[in-house]
């Protein structure tokens, strides 16, 4: 999906960048993978989980900005890919039609800045605007910032996965399911 980059003023009073994840943004995308999965427990993936080549992750990209259904958006300050949102169709069935999945993740220095809540707010209008009915998230039980924030933006929780992630010291952790009717 093409998305027009649009500008927005984070906390700080810094000026961000909102567009379309580019091809040439593979090599750095990859990085930033490998660095947030090592920064939060938040994430789905160990850092050395991220083995994706430049060549996969350009495929990946240019599905993205080629779909009418899929949008993948990064955040840049100064040109500096800060973080990403996106959503995804669920299935390719008919009866998942109207359901899309929603991720995101900022490098840990630029949370708290309201970047993530104006990334959400631009993924979901998209959403709406592609004809999904509903988006959907799955969001670590511990992760209370995102939960607060989901759920100003409109989300609710409908279940818990217990034991959804097992970390490499042998713990746990819960994640809800939540949701979010666009229409």
């Amino acid at each position: 999906m093409i998305f027009q980059p649009i500008e927005i003023t984070d906390k700080l009073g810094q000026s961000v960048i909102l567009r379309n994840a580019e091809e040439d943004d593979a090599e750095d995308l990859i990085r930033y993978l490998k660095i947030i999965s090592g920064e939060t427990r938040f994430l789905v993936r160990e850092p050395e989980e991220i083995t994706l080549t430049i060549e996969q992750e350009r495929e990946f990209l240019r599905g993205k900005k080629e779909s009418e259904r899929e949008l993948m958006l990064i955040a840049t300050i100064n040109g500096k890919h800060i973080g990403n949102c996106s959503f995804m169709q669920i299935g390719m069935n008919k009866r998942y039609a109207h359901r899309c999945s929603i991720g995101i993740a900022l490098y840990q220095e630029y949370c708290g800045r309201g970047i993530g809540r104006q990334m959400l707010q631009a993924v979901l209008q998209k959403a709406g605007e592609a004809g999904y009915e509903q988006a959907e998230l799955e969001v670590i039980a511990e992760n209370e910032r995102a939960i607060s924030l989901y759920k100003q933006l409109g989300f609710s929780e409908y279940g818990v996965f217990p034991d959804n992630v097992k970390y490499k010291d042998g713990s746990y952790a819960d994640a809800f399911w939540m949701m979010k009717k666009l229409c």
